[in-house]
């Protein structure tokens, strides 16, 4: 991430019952486990649905069907002790091998080749607060989808 600039990314909202897959990271800084949706940068010329079938090709080499637009979060964060800042295109998509949907976690790549572990998590862990989930505010948009009354997310945060 570079400094000072914000980044524009496109995130996927993949459901089985109850969980939704995310992957697991780790901020060494402050020595914490979180998650977060597949998916990544939207690059320039480039739609945020067509960013997202492009990152689920690189990271799992899997296609995406039933691409809709899901909301948006605005996510200021600090990660590795460095600020970043983020405009999130949320959309809900269902991945087009269903092997996917029957196994608990699986191994990605992010294009520098190192592994991302991918797993389904359900929306229950998140609510007890045993993980973070990002973008901040994603957990309340999730658990309000279909009132119609809530389609951003973004938190502000105090000091």
């Amino acid at each position: 991430m570079k400094p000072g600039k914000i980044r524009a990314l496109a995130l996927g909202i993949f459901r089985k019952d109850d969980q939704i897959l995310v992957f697991e990271a780790h901020d060494p800084i402050k020595n914490k486990a979180f998650y977060r949706p597949l998916g990544g940068t939207i690059e320039f010329g480039e739609y945020g649905h067509q960013a997202l079938a492009r990152e689920m090709r690189e990271e799992l080499d899997v296609e995406v069907t039933n691409v809709h637009y899901f909301g948006l979060c605005e996510n200021i964060f600090t990660y590795a002790g460095a600020m970043g800042h983020e405009i999130v295109l949320l959309y809900e998509a269902s991945i087009t091998d269903k092997s996917v949907y029957e196994q608990e976690q699986l191994v990605g790549h992010e294009l520098d080749g190192s592994p991302i572990h991918v797993v389904w998590k359900s929306l229950e862990f998140f609510r007890r607060g045993s993980a973070p989930l990002y973008p901040d505010g994603l957990m309340s948009l999730l658990d309000h989808a279909g009132e119609g009354k809530q389609e951003s997310c973004s938190v502000e945060k105090e000091g």
